[in-house]
């Protein structure tokens, strides 16, 4: 995991992207989690650029589009 900095939010992104991918937190969302894990990959966590690309081939290409909208989104508001 990366460490350098920023390791406090990239661990909480990857809890977030966990609670979606494994519906810990209520209804599984693979939309949510690959928003999170690619949130975490960005920051430059390798077990989430991992962890995304095997959530990415169980989604839809529109499911897809639609986690990185709302990554661009969430990046644009934080």
């Amino acid at each position: 995991m990366c460490m350098n900095g920023s390791g406090e939010l990239v661990t909480n992104l990857l809890e977030k992207a966990v609670d979606f991918a494994t519906g810990r937190s209520g209804a599984l969302d693979l939309v949510e989690a690959h928003k999170w894990f690619n949130l975490a990959a960005m920051r430059g966590d390798a077990e989430a650029a991992r962890r995304r690309q095997e959530l990415a081939a169980e989604m839809a290409p529109g499911e897809i589009a639609h986690a990185l909208r709302l990554a661009r989104e969430w990046i644009s508001r934080h």
